[in-house]
């Protein structure tokens, strides 16, 4: 509480409901009296509880995730007696909430979100650069740095890693078996062979019962990330020189691959913003589906495996990475904050999370651990995300990001309802190119 405003509210108060200087000179005695109590009481507070609370915000779905996270969080508040952080769950919508808090000059003390939206919330001033406090660290050599580079802006680290993942291709091997295929594709040629043979109509209807893969339909975030590793397997990019370009060869025939699956019949859209969803893979409607090891399919009881990407011009897949932001708030809380963060970063932590939600390790002395090993023997498709890190890209987490994926998943969703991919990345470019600069910091 501030006092001193209290105190002034107080005398205001008074001030307006008398002008009689007797009634001032006894009211201020008093007053007097009662602040020397509350100044008094305010520090036996002060000095009885040391702790400082922290609030962290997070959206960690699935509830299990969340759950195992939650755990964590009470580890480290049982074994620090001077710090307590209260993990709070932020609901839908997310980002309406944050940036409100952020405006609003009340923004939690730590904060798990997405490392796109780095470029707006380092404009608002929300938050700290952490390279300083990372580099002084002894744990600073065991975490990957690819990682690190990922959630780097104009030099600077603006988060630390929370988990971090890739997208590969599940699959159903028996339906597999059943087709007479007997290895995975390797090349988009193939993947788009192995789609057909995998696409069954049982009953003649010309409308199948199984279909050889599912495609994410919509314009939002997740079907711009499953496109994403086409995009970076054909060599093309969405980013150059901090500016869109998003009509080079390499993006068009990313876009034209997935219309192509989708012209042969052998590819069923999912319900719209909602192609994460693993029903019609666990039903058997759909035999394959791009997705990565966080998801439920891992805890089903259905056969499945897992291949990675398939290859057009090099090796690619794009990273799943969450993160933590050290929001601005007072050097006390910060520095209380940062050690909340190095915990996060620990091979204790790492390892526990990992192997409770599915997601990869970012500490390395976590993934060589006995522990972890252990563990990926028991789920051998993991191996399969591991390998697959060295060729792993990511998305850019440039000021303007969310414009850029909303009109790129606009022209992805334009081209599954039958546009051409140049005609609809052309318009997309053509709208960022109006607003792209009015987007930028000044």
């Amino acid at each position: 509480m501030n006092f001193t405003l209290f105190q002034s509210q107080i005398q205001n108060f008074f001030r307006q409901l008398t002008n009689s200087a007797w009634w001032l000179s006894l009211m201020g005695i008093i007053l007097s009296i009662f602040f020397i109590f509350l100044y008094g009481f305010q520090g036996t507070v002060q000095k009885s509880d040391a702790v400082i609370h922290l609030s962290l915000w997070q959206s960690i779905n699935p509830p299990a995730n969340r759950d195992v996270f939650n755990k964590l969080v009470n580890k480290f508040n049982q074994t620090h007696t001077d710090i307590q952080v209260e993990s709070i769950f932020v609901g839908q919508p997310q980002l309406p909430k944050i940036l409100t808090a952020v405006v609003g000059n009340a923004p939690p003390d730590i904060l798990s979100f997405d490392p796109q939206l780095t470029g707006q919330f380092r404009e608002l001033g929300a938050i700290r650069p952490l390279e300083d406090w990372l580099e002084k660290l002894p744990l600073n050599s065991e975490i990957s740095p690819n990682l690190l580079e990922e959630l780097k802006l104009d030099g600077h680290l603006w988060s630390i890693p929370l988990y971090t993942s890739n997208l590969g291709i599940f699959y159903r091997p028996k339906l597999f078996q059943a087709a007479g295929i007997t290895e995975t594709p390797k090349t988009w040629e193939e993947l788009r062979e192995v789609a057909k043979k995998l696409t069954i109509d049982r009953n003649g209807d010309n409308k199948p019962e199984q279909y050889g893969i599912l495609l994410p339909f919509g314009k939002g975030e997740w079907t711009v990330f499953s496109w994403f590793p086409f995009l970076l397997s054909a060599g093309g990019e969405i980013v150059t020189n901090n500016r869109p370009n998003l009509t080079n060869a390499g993006a068009i025939a990313a876009l034209k691959f997935w219309q192509d699956i989708l012209k042969d019949g052998s590819a069923t859209l999912s319900p719209p913003e909602r192609g994460y969803e693993e029903d019609a893979f666990i039903s058997g409607r759909v035999a394959m589906q791009i997705t990565g090891p966080w998801t439920y399919i891992m805890k089903s009881n259905v056969d499945f495996k897992v291949f990675p990407i398939p290859t057009s011009v090099k090796p690619a897949t794009v990273t799943g990475t969450g993160n933590i932001y050290l929001m601005k708030t007072t050097p006390e809380r910060e520095q209380a904050a940062l050690k909340f963060l190095e915990y996060v970063l620990s091979e204790k932590f790492q390892t526990e999370w990992s192997m409770g939600t599915g997601f990869l390790p970012v500490n390395l002395k976590s993934v060589r651990s006995q522990a972890y090993q252990d563990f990926i023997q028991q789920k051998s498709v993991l191996k399969v995300f591991i390998d697959q890190m060295p060729v792993s890209g990511f998305r850019p987490i440039i000021p303007g990001y969310s414009r850029l994926s909303d009109s790129l998943g606009r022209a992805i969703e334009a081209t599954m309802l039958g546009a051409s991919p140049e005609t609809a990345l052309k318009q997309a470019q053509a709208n960022l190119d109006s607003i792209w600069d009015s987007l930028q910091p000044r």
